[in-house]
């Protein structure tokens, strides 16, 4: 007897085919927020292109985790997303930089904005060699992260609301070259980074961690323009900082265990 075909068989084929495409498809998005990103800025309307910036971010941190939920991650998915990532993270915040005020700057202009770029793709051809390490923290600064500083200047130096407080932007365009190699070198430094990999959304929070999710909470509900600007300058100081911090506890500590050895000696 012939055995009956299972209906549901091509269902489940064409699904499980859509379920491979489906970060892909996220993936493409942050390209094209990247791109129409850089034609905001060609326009004038940095403004815009600092928000486009900050939304491929939001869809560079969904396209892995979808995968991951979807069990869909594939060698291919890991290399389109590192060739969008060059695109969206270095070369549009490059060109928004360079167009806004690095012109000015002839010669030296062209080259902190390649600096930039050569940093974005050496630091996630470092993350594609180490990608298969288990750590939950990352080396160096995500280049979303190091793209949202850049955004996040734009966005300080165009936002309506901030200039009529008084905010001059001839400040931050002094500063932007500075940024350029602070944050480019931040990306292909050895601070580390945390990932967010590990973290149980369905586990009970603390009263620490209640305070600053209602923090955050607020500032996106009052203020939502400076939100995202305020994570990504807030981000981008903690490698430092903690990089610091360890140092200053480690002197400590060892300074606390000679003095425990010379008290028993």
């Amino acid at each position: 007897m012939k055995k009956s075909k299972d209906p549901s068989g091509p269902v489940r084929q064409r699904l499980r085919k859509g379920a491979y495409l489906l970060p892909s498809l996220f993936t493409m998005g942050n390209v094209i927020l990247g791109f129409y990103a850089v034609i905001r800025g060609l326009s004038g309307d940095f403004l815009v292109a600092s928000m486009l910036l900050f939304g491929a971010g939001i869809l560079d941190g969904l396209d892995g985790r979808i995968a991951r939920l979807t069990h869909t991650e594939s060698e291919f998915g890991k290399e389109f997303d590192s060739l969008a990532d060059v695109l969206t993270f270095g070369m549009s915040p490059a060109l928004l930089a360079y167009a806004w005020s690095l012109h000015q700057m002839e010669r030296a202009g062209w080259l902190l904005a390649v600096f930039f770029l050569l940093c974005t793709a050496t630091r996630l051809a470092r993350f594609n060699v180490h990608t298969k390490s288990k750590e939950r923290d990352f080396v160096g600064l995500p280049s979303p992260a190091a793209a949202g500083v850049i955004a996040a200047l734009l966005f300080v130096a165009f936002d309506p609301t901030l200039r009529d407080l008084g905010l001059q932007t001839a400040w931050i365009e002094r500063i932007l070259p500075w940024m350029m190699v602070l944050v480019g070198s931040l990306m292909v430094s050895t601070f580390r980074y945390p990932g967010f990999r590990g973290i149980d959304l369905r586990r009970r929070l603390s009263y620490r961690a209640a305070i600053v999710l209602a923090a955050i909470i607020l500032t996106l509900v009052y203020y939502p323009e400076a939100f995202f600007p305020s994570i990504a300058l807030i981000y981008w100081l903690l490698g430092p900082l903690g990089w610091v911090f360890g140092r200053f506890w480690r002197r400590s500590s060892e300074s606390l265990e000679s003095s425990k050895t010379l008290e028993t000696s």
